[in-house]
């Protein structure tokens, strides 16, 4: 589905993004990923290179925070394969702090990875999509954009972000043949979620209409979806993908 496609996932290096990293290989397409640090971004491509080494996957971990490094990095990928046709703006980190309990700077800290980073990895690479004559941006925001959460007000204030960008982006870049979307998933079998005790994860399974948390592959799916030409006339869509999940 993504034959010869250039794709850039940022958080690539585990849970939905090494998944996503995955299926766009499988389907073809030559993939970067981004991760935090050079560890983890070679451990993710030792495991993918054993899986098939015929895959074209290599991998950088600029701080996207950082606007110069990452506008470097987009251009290097540009000079080595040509093009960049997908972008996947997956990084971020979530929240929980009660509202009272925020350290200072806390807030700004995770507005700027889950916010300004993915607006880092877009602005250069907008460009080469315009030059070249469109591309795709799919963004990842999260369930609690539409709905909120209990706790930790950063988090769903990110993702609300996330949102007004890629609706906004949509209608902006559309006339260039630029697609922008996102993903919201629900809860997601990561490491962290699976490591929850029994009696945490049945209870919330029990409100999930589907009786079952998201499989990575799940969420995935999605991307590939929105990747690639059968949604070449789906813009400025927030796809929900939580099992009408309601937090």
């Amino acid at each position: 589905m993504l034959k010869g496609k250039v794709a850039v996932v940022t958080g690539g290096t585990r849970g939905i993004g090494f998944a996503i990293v995955k299926k766009y290989l499988e389907n073809g397409a030559k993939v970067v990923l981004f991760g935090s640090k050079a560890e983890t971004v070679e451990k993710a491509l030792a495991a993918l290179k054993q899986e098939n080494p015929e895959w074209v996957v290599e991998g950088a971990y600029p701080d996207l925070t950082e606007e110069k490094e990452v506008a470097a990095e987009i251009e290097n990928i540009k000079e080595k394969f040509g093009r960049i046709d997908i972008l996947v703006n997956n990084a971020g980190v979530s929240d929980s702090t009660p509202v009272d309990k925020y350290e200072e700077g806390q807030f700004e800290k995770t507005m700027k990875l889950n916010v300004n980073a993915i607006f880092n990895a877009i602005s250069p690479t907008v460009k080469i999509m315009k030059a070249q004559g469109g591309g795709c941006i799919i963004n990842t925001s999260s369930m609690v954009s539409k709905y909120g959460q209990p706790s930790g007000v950063v988090y769903p204030t990110s993702k609300f972000a996330v949102n007004g960008l890629t609706l906004s982006l949509a209608r902006e870049l559309g006339p260039s043949n630029i697609r922008v979307n996102a993903v919201a998933p629900g809860v997601t079998k990561t490491d962290m979620v699976a490591a929850l005790p029994k009696e945490v994860i049945e209870p919330l399974i029990a409100t999930i209409p589907l009786r079952r948390v998201a499989e990575p592959e799940d969420v995935a799916n999605a991307f590939l979806f929105l990747a690639s030409d059968m949604a070449s006339y789906v813009t400025g869509e927030i796809l929900s993908v939580d099992g009408a999940a309601r937090s």
